[in-house]
């Protein structure tokens, strides 16, 4: 969505192509301006090609999270670098390189989501599955792994219900994710926001599957859940990271420790009774973490009515209090910057764990994933999702999405480490 939104404010006397390295690889390209967006484990890949275009003498300018975090990192490698959001630098980034005096660096500020263009949809590839809505930005909570705060502001910014509901609408595709870091936000004032798109998207008649995140409060959102469901929302992401209150604690994950883990499981009901599937985000690798404590989230999670599993390995990602932590500690493994990033992808572990090795918990994990993405249980889940959510549409969701990371998880073992077999 980035790169839509850039293109959306570029000039209409530009001519604008996204290359999206999902489905085709980089081959070079004319051109007179060239932008690119990484997130930490792509940016390695994003400097090689900002190379490329250096040695041909195309001026090229860099943006992101990963980049915003690490400016002095990311000025050796592209001529400019966007820090922040793009909105409120982009026309002056045009004017100056038109005039040829484009800038270092140049300073995003956080503006109202209302000034935020609709973005070009018309240059994203057509096979993607899903299409892409945002409807806020930022968010309140600091947790210890995650930069969202840092980034996108601890203010939340709403987009207006008509603009959201209109990009929605023009979206070619029948599936939608909605990207938000928490769609359902945290006061009543974001959870009536969340009411009146829904409410626009029932009134419209437009039929759509969608899917969202949020964090555990939606279950106290009723009338919230009632118009989601009525608006097409087949299932909810939810970062539960782990079923123990120290190590919740630990993450600083306010809202998990408010609810209550003896809780969850009310929860995972709510949204279940509103026919919507449960998809819960686990994260293994905590410093309390053990071999058995590992093995014992593996059985909750098999145990628990959650539909659809994303397991991930702890990752300090810069920008995050984890990371700073780790580094100041000498925890982190891999740290020979900029290459080292590419081992920052969520399947392999790139800091030494206080509790166990890093090569046991690595072993650990991986054991987790297959028990968690047996065939067997994902379609056990599958029966599970159908009989609570009374849902099929919801149901198959679930079990797509466990197939998805499924593949995912074991696409990239087997890019680092051979056959799926050689792990064991």
């Amino acid at each position: 969505m980035s790169l839509g939104i850039v293109a959306a404010l570029t000039p209409d006397h530009w001519e604008v192509e996204l290359l999206d390295e999902n489905f085709e690889r980089f081959q070079f390209r004319e051109a007179d301006l060239v932008g690119l967006t990484a997130l930490t484990a792509q940016v390695t890949r994003a400097y090689e090609l900002a190379g490329i275009y250096k040695e041909h003498n195309i001026p090229t300018v860099i943006g992101g999270i990963h980049v915003s975090v690490m400016p002095e990192e990311a000025e050796k490698q592209a001529d400019v670098v966007v820090v922040g959001e793009a909105e409120s630098v982009w026309v002056q980034l045009i004017e100056d390189f038109e005039k040829g005096s484009l800038k270092k660096r140049y300073q995003g500020e956080l503006l109202p989501m209302v000034e935020s263009p609709k973005p070009r949809i018309d240059l994203y590839h057509e096979e993607y599955a899903f299409g892409s809505v945002q409807t806020t930005r930022g968010c309140p909570h600091s947790c210890d792994f995650c930069s969202v705060h840092s980034f996108n502001g601890k203010r939340y910014r709403h987009k207006s219900v008509s603009d959201v509901v209109d990009e929605f609408e023009r979206i070619p595709q029948q599936r939608v994710y909605i990207v938000d870091d928490n769609f359902i936000g945290y006061s009543k004032k974001s959870a009536q926001h969340v009411v009146d798109i829904c409410k626009e998207i029932i009134r419209r008649g437009i039929k759509k599957d969608w899917f969202c995140a949020a964090s555990m409060n939606v279950a106290e959102q009723d009338e919230a859940l009632q118009y989601m469901a009525e608006a097409g929302c087949r299932m909810i992401f939810l970062g539960i990271e782990s079923e123990l209150i120290d190590q919740l604690e630990s993450a600083n994950k306010k809202q998990n420790i408010r609810i209550g883990v003896e809780n969850f499981q009310k929860v995972y009901d709510k949204i279940h009774s509103y026919g919507m599937a449960v998809l819960g985000a686990f994260i293994y690798g905590l410093d309390t973490d053990t071999a058995e404590t590992i093995a014992n989230r593996t059985t909750y999670i098999l145990d628990s009515d959650i539909d659809t599993v994303q397991a991930s390995i702890l990752t300090p990602l810069p920008g995050t209090p984890l990371f700073e932590r780790m580094k100041a500690d000498g925890r982190l493994i891999y740290n020979n910057f900029p290459e080292d990033w590419a081992h920052y992808d969520f399947v392999e572990v790139v800091y030494q764990p206080k509790l166990m090795s890093a090569e046991d918990l690595s072993h650990a994990v991986r054991a987790t994933w297959e028990r968690l993405y047996d065939e067997k249980q994902m379609k056990r889940k599958f029966i599970n999702a159908l009989k609570l959510t009374k849902n099929a549409i919801s149901a198959t969701w679930s079990h797509n999405s466990n197939i998805h990371y499924h593949n995912l998880t074991f696409e990239n073992i087997k890019e680092r480490l051979g056959s799926k077999e050689e792990y064991i």
